[in-house]
């Protein structure tokens, strides 16, 4: 099984679907990103491409080697520049960048155990309860 994202013309992520593996494969049984595509294309018509569920932060699960960064989700970015999928940025004042391609606060988080909100306006983390 493979999994595909759909990309709106703004490279924004509309939906994942999964392919049968016999659905992205040459004649040599070798996966082939371009095929799932072109099967999608056809299909379903718009722009496909891979992702990898077992992708997070720029690392994988499983220890292989990471496809693209990050899973796409709904509402996910497409980069292709960069060939990787992120979330949409929370706030301005964060960043984003390789290798792990997740949004950052520009003040990390306290590591107290409480829980706390980010506060976009102050541009700090605010104690909740």
């Amino acid at each position: 099984m493979a999994h595909f994202a759909e990309l709106d013309s703004n490279n924004v992520v509309i939906r994942v679907v999964v392919v049968n593996t016999e659905d992205t494969c040459d004649a040599h049984g070798n996966e082939k990103e371009y095929i799932g595509a072109a099967f999608l294309e056809n299909l379903l018509g718009g722009t496909w491409k891979k992702t990898s569920y077992n992708s997070a932060g720029g690392v994988h699960k499983l220890g292989g080697e990471p496809f693209r960064a990050n899973y796409a989700g709904i509402g996910s970015i497409y980069d292709p520049i960069n060939d990787v999928f992120y979330s949409q940025q929370p706030y301005p004042s964060w960043t984003i960048s390789a290798p792990d391609w997740i949004w950052k606060s520009p003040v990390p988080m306290p590591q107290d155990n409480s829980p706390y909100a980010w506060n976009e306006t102050n541009k700090a983390w605010d104690k909740v309860g």
